[in-house]
Formats: C-alpha cells, sequence, structure tokens
C-alpha cells in the first residue's frame, strides 16, 4: 500500500516509513517517549498484558485473510502478536517515532509508520477489514473511510476500575465513546477484561513512566494493581447522502 494523499516520505533504517509532516507535530517530539516506550514493552514482557491480548483476538475474529490497521499502535504490542499468531497483513500508525522505531524492530513482517491520525489515516478509502484503536486518540470519520463496508472496528478504553489502586477515582468512557462514533459506527458488542497482578518496584516503575493519567496515590505503596479495559466491537453504518462520506 502507499501513502494517499501525495506526501513525501522517509524510509528510516530501522524499517518503518515516516509520513510526518511538520504541520502534524505540536512538539518537536510528539508522542511516547523512548522512556515511556521501554517501560511499556517491560509491562508487556512480564505478561501483564495478556489477558487483553487473547481478548482483543477473540472478538475481532480475524483470519489470515484480513488486512488490519492499529492506530496509535505504540510500540506495536497488540498488532504484532496478533498478526505473528494469526498470520493477517498488519498496518500499524503511530504519531511516536520511538515507538514505530521499537516495533519495526521487533515485528519485522509488518508495515509500521509514523503520522499523525488525529489528522489522517495514509491508506486510501476501504483499505481494511479490520481496525484497531487500543487506548489510543480516535478518529471516527477516518476510521469509516479506511474501513470496507464489511470490515470491524475495535475500540479500547480504560475501564472504570483500570489502575484504581493508583489512581484513586473511577471513570465511564463507554457511554461517551459510543456516542464519539455513533455517527459513523453501529455497537455490536462490549466485553470488560480485567485482571490483576502483583508488582514488584521495578514494575511500579515502569508503570509510573509508560501511562498518561496522572496518579492519585503514592505508587510505591502499591503492589497489587488492577488491568482494566473494555472493548468496544463497531460495524460501520452505511453511508447515506444525508450522513455524507468523509474523503480525508
Amino acid at each position: 500500500m502507499h501513502c494517499a494523499n501525495g506526501h513525501s516520505f522517509d524510509v528510516a533504517s530501522a524499517g518503518y516509513v515516516n509520513l510526518l509532516q511538520p504541520q502534524d507535530r505540536r512538539s518537536k517530539q510528539p508522542g511516547d517517549s523512548a522512556v515511556a516506550v521501554a517501560s511499556r514493552r517491560r509491562l508487556h514482557d512480564r505478561g501483564f498484558s495478556e489477558p487483553s491480548l487473547r481478548a482483543i483476538a477473540e472478538m475481532i475474529e480475524a483470519s489470515p485473510h484480513d488486512i488490519v490497521a492499529d492506530a496509535g499502535c505504540g510500540d506495536g504490542f497488540y498488532l504484532g502478536s496478533l498478526a505473528q499468531k494469526i498470520g493477517f497483513s498488519a498496518h500499524g500508525i503511530d504519531i511516536s517515532v520511538p515507538a514505530i522505531t521499537a516495533a519495526a524492530r521487533r515485528y519485522s513482517g509488518c508495515e509500521w509508520v509514523v503520522a499523525n491520525a488525529d489528522r489522517f489515516v495514509p491508506y486510501p478509502d476501504s483499505s481494511f477489514s479490520r481496525v484497531l484503536s487500543i487506548t489510543a486518540r480516535m478518529n471516527p470519520p477516518e476510521f469509516a473511510r479506511i474501513l470496507r463496508p464489511s470490515g470491524r472496528l475495535l475500540v479500547a478504553i480504560p475501564a472504570p476500575d483500570d489502575l484504581i489502586e493508583i489512581r484513586g477515582s473511577a471513570r465511564e468512557r463507554v457511554t461517551g465513546t459510543v456516542v464519539t462514533f455513533s455517527h459513523h459506527f453501529k455497537l455490536l458488542e462490549h466485553k470488560r477484561v480485567t485482571t490483576a497482578f502483583n508488582l514488584d518496584a521495578d514494575a511500579i516503575q515502569d508503570l509510573r513512566h509508560s501511562i498518561y493519567r496522572p496518579l492519585g496515590r503514592e505508587v510505591e505503596a502499591v503492589n497489587r494493581v488492577t488491568f482494566s479495559l473494555d472493548l468496544l466491537l463497531f460495524a460501520p453504518e452505511p453511508v447515506t447522502q444525508d450522513s455524507g462520506a468523509t474523503g480525508g
């Protein structure tokens, strides 16, 4: 596949394509830092993300014939792991150069692109049979544009009890997320996957560096943490003249 908007691009030595344009940046180094990427990878390697990975695999029901995009893929753990297990064609997009570099080095069989998916997903219309957005930013018009009419969109968001031991407050996000996608998608299924792990001091520090949300308590005092995601599976709504198709 090729870039759909005519932008020039650079192919990095690590094996990814950089399509990020100056107008796509809010800072000199947008997205996850190298420290955050490394911390999150160590948490993945400890197995903390395995329950979520299994639930996502079951929900999307992908086959080797599928073409899958992950918008806001980070270090590529979910997309790369699923592609290795299932054998589908995988395409990850993230604004962070350190994250995409890590993804390309670990999952060489996938295509990795540095781009701002909040503005534009650099693929043609109806390119994908599955689109993933896993605790990432959401762009319903672009997701609808690149997804095939028979395709499926999986959105994963933190559940109210996610990291509750260290955040100290709960927030329900499902209702707002469904409303956000309601003009382009209909909800087919909602599943919550929740697990708890004992964390040592090193894992606590990796957790501190890897998350965006402020922590409500001193994390060093906590040794067992809940990880919880709400998984939302959507199907595209048929495009009508009134709703209008988005062209990117």
